[in-house]
């Protein structure tokens, strides 16, 4: 039975709130009526209320001891910002067309994160929806939309959120999200939240009002951790851990990203990841449908990936971040000042083979060793990717990978992901080479608060030498200069782009090669510092790719292996086609001859097939 927030009965709304210190808890209507009436309490330290006559759209503060009035830490809905009143809430109430819905296996995904409020000029889940078809067309089938909880103002990169069941109101509430989700399975995309249960917001967090929910025994890079194992810590772990099957049983989601997970600490028997775990395993059992739990995880332990009934954490799949480290210093020399422990080639090959480069070296930036070996891992439980909001939103200047290397680089990366054994996700925009900056922003009321992130941004930047300042994340410019320009794709460089991302992606999702995630079948060599090979195999062993990679602006020669089969150039970066001045709409394969070679004058990759369909 649910105890977390409020329920609607037919025409009775069930009111809960958990305050396990409080004498009394007083629920004040606000609309369509103001009206006041005394909770009961329960041996559980929740408070109880039937409200009969009353359904959705009723607003409320409580009032705990008869005090000051809060928002419900539970509200679903806070149309008034974070510091107003919540709002009722009726699920049954929408009328879903996803029946037939079952979700996608998550090998299969191809998922592209974005920013609600940049991602459209309107900046609303409703906008988006036009944009669905097109998105599908490229081939991707998820998207994953950086945290849409209530936070204060209408202008965040969402981290600050402070209700974690509610749904923002700026980007259009409860029922336009929904609305969202179903059109996108409509079109065959999966819809993943990112979710934040290592932390609140700072304004509006009202928690504290009603119980413990936070603790001094750990500390977080946002001050204090959230209680899950201290006393009166079952309340916490019931608000947070029934929050993924809310988000999965009331809008439909596909699965949740969970942002650093490392900043969660839990001591007790039953860790707060195998509560969720079990809970979502019941909650898929009764309808049906699957639901992904990603991890961003800064441990670079397998355990994250790994079943509760093995000592993991039970999550779907992590963030591959040394993918993105080893990857992106040897396509923009001026990474290495931003990543010291990276810069090898053959770091790229063994995040390609092994899954974490870390794992178990010394590492100068951590001043001690760091990771644990993840060979063996399925790639099924690795995302990769060239570009985050991090990896961007996180540099002084916002600069996308588009802004910091060449043409040639960005087809070259965005080759590394999609020919890898992982599953790939895009930063919106990235697939026709966006170069709009993505910049941190907020939309702060309180001026106090305003001038601690100011200052604290800039004394982020100090340790990394820039030489500008961050722009105040609180000024709309700064908004407004994040928003992508959709349109760009139609022409030009971004269409190139953009069809070099659409047959990645396709030749990824329909290659036998590409769609064995198999470690035992994957070979990386490297030919020189600047070049390597990668050697993807069929499951059943009949169909192999040959991807040749260089990485630098000199000659570079491959010699091909002896194959009893003639190899067949399938893609080719440095081909007419997929030059940025081209006007050519035409892609050459060509096939070798036997022991031949291929140089590649600059960097470049080509993709080299040979199997059922080559010439004998």
């Amino acid at each position: 039975m649910q105890k977390i927030g409020v329920q609607c009965l037919g025409n009775r709304v069930k009111f809960t709130v958990w305050a396990p210190e409080k004498e009394r808890m007083q629920l004040q209507l606000t609309s369509p009526r103001k009206q006041a009436f005394e909770m009961i309490k329960q041996e559980d330290g929740y408070f109880e209320f039937v409200l009969d006559e009353a359904g959705a759209g009723f607003q409320y503060f409580f009032s705990p001891n008869g005090n000051n009035r809060f928002p419900d830490p539970a509200s679903q809905y806070q149309p008034e910002g974070v510091h107003g009143a919540s709002e009722v809430v009726d699920h049954s109430a929408f009328r879903w067309e996803d029946q037939d819905w079952k979700g996608l296996p998550f090998e299969d995904l191809i998922i592209y994160e974005l920013h609600v409020g940049t991602f459209t000029p309107e900046g609303t889940f409703e906008a988006i929806i036009p944009r669905l078809e097109k998105l599908a067309a490229t081939g991707i089938n998820a998207i994953e939309l950086m945290p849409v909880n209530e936070f204060p103002g209408n202008r965040n990169w969402g981290y600050d959120g402070v209700y974690p069941y509610a749904v923002h109101s700026a980007y259009g509430g409860p029922d336009k999200l929904k609305s969202l989700v179903n059109a996108a399975h409509k079109a065959g995309i999966a819809v993943i939240l990112d979710m934040v249960y290592n932390h609140l917001g700072p304004e509006g967090n009202y928690f504290g009002e009603f119980g413990p929910y936070f603790t001094d025994s750990y500390k977080t890079p946002w001050g204090r951790a959230i209680n899950l194992d201290g006393e009166y810590s079952d309340g916490v772990r019931e608000y947070f851990s029934e929050n993924p099957v809310f988000w999965y049983e009331k809008y439909h989601l596909d699965g949740l990203r969970l942002d650093a997970i490392h900043t969660i600490y839990d001591n007790s028997a039953k860790h707060f990841w195998e509560v969720v775990y079990q809970k979502l395993n019941r909650a898929r059992q009764q309808n049906g449908r699957s639901f992904h739990m990603i991890a961003e995880s800064d441990l670079n332990s397998p355990h994250v990936v790994k079943s509760p009934e093995v000592g993991g954490l039970g999550f779907t799949a992590q963030w591959l971040d040394d993918f993105h480290h080893a990857s992106y210093v040897l396509l923009d020399n001026q990474g290495r000042k931003r990543y010291e422990d990276f810069g090898q080639t053959s770091q790229l090959l063994k995040a390609y083979t092994d899954g974490f480069v870390h794992s178990g070296e010394y590492v100068k930036f951590r001043k001690r060793r760091h990771g644990a070996s993840s060979v063996g891992i399925s790639g099924t439980k690795f995302v990769v990717f060239n570009q985050n909001h991090d990896q961007i939103g996180n540099r002084v200047g916002g600069e996308r990978l588009s802004m910091l290397v060449d043409f040639e680089r960005q087809k070259l990366a965005a080759a590394v992901i999609m020919l890898s054994p992982y599953v790939p996700m895009l930063f919106m925009g990235e697939e026709y080479g966006e170069d709009a900056p993505f910049f941190y922003f907020v939309s702060h009321s309180d001026e106090e608060l305003i001038q601690l992130v100011v200052e604290g941004r800039k004394k982020e930047f100090e340790s990394f030498d820039w030489d500008s300042e961050p722009l105040n994340p609180q000024q709309e410019d700064t908004f407004n200069r994040s928003k992508i320009v959709w349109e760009k794709q139609a022409g030009g460089k971004y269409k190139i782009m953009h069809d070099w991302h659409k047959a990645l992606i396709t030749l990824r999702k329909t290659n036998p090669a590409l769609r064995n995630f198999d470690k035992n079948d994957i070979r990386a060599t490297l030919v020189n510092e600047g070049a390597f090979t990668l050697h993807r195999r069929s499951a059943d062993q009949k169909e192999e790719l040959l991807c040749l990679f260089s990485l630098t602006e000199q000659p570079t020669t491959f010699e091909l292996p002896a194959h009893q089969r003639a190899w067949t150039c399938i893609l080719n970066s440095r081909d007419e086609r997929w030059d940025e001045h081209s006007q050519s709409v035409e892609q050459h394969q060509k096939t070798l001859e036997r022991h031949n070679n291929i140089t590649c004058h600059g960097p470049g990759v080509y993709i080299l097939y040979a199997g059922r369909q080559s010439a004998d």
